[in-house]
């Protein structure tokens, strides 16, 4: 039998990796979002068209006026840690899964998030994706993966597309997927 551990903390990583296992079986890309940029990836991609000027002054002095290279840069570093901990053995992230009210929640977040009643069932996952509204902040987490994968070399990290509802929203996130990296 395989023995994956599930893992959203790279501060765990190394000290994970330790126990006996046979990989990550599940690492959450929204925690390491949540806990190492704090941003919502749209008020990233989009910085100067956040309406508030306090949150678009905030996120500029953040990202030390780099926000989509500060997004790139701290989700590799976190996937990266956790890719090197277990290397060779693989290690599966989920693309983010936050939904609405929990990007909402972000710096930011709140000018690129709609409302609705049921958030679990919602605007989350492979449809939010390929939708218009998040295709930039998707771009993003794509090329912070291509950097983990091709510049820091740990090609045992493999990708979990979450809540994918039919084979052509599949096919539309792969397609996305090979477009931004």
């Amino acid at each position: 039998t395989k023995i994956m551990v599930n893992l959203g903390d790279p501060d765990r990583a190394f000290h994970t990796a330790m126990l006996p296992n046979d990989g990550v079986g599940l690492a959450r890309m929204e925690f390491i979002i949540n806990q190492s940029i704090g941003i919502h990836p749209m008020a990233l991609a989009n910085w100067k068209e956040v309406k508030d000027a306090r949150v678009r002054r905030r996120i500029g002095a953040m990202t030390n006026q780099r926000p989509r290279e500060f997004f790139i840069e701290r989700l590799a570093e976190g996937v990266g840690v956790i890719a090197s901990a277990f290397y060779p053995k693989p290690v599966i992230v989920r693309l983010s899964d936050f939904k609405t009210n929990e990007y909402a929640g972000l710096l930011g977040g709140k000018q690129f998030e709609p409302t609705e009643e049921n958030p679990m069932l919602g605007f989350r996952g492979a449809s939010r994706y390929v939708h218009p509204a998040y295709a930039a902040g998707f771009a993003l987490e794509c090329a912070a993966l291509k950097r983990v994968r091709e510049v820091m070399g740990l090609t045992n990290l493999k990708v979990m597309v979450p809540f994918c509802r039919r084979e052509e929203e599949a096919a539309k996130v792969l397609s996305a997927m090979a477009a931004n990296g």
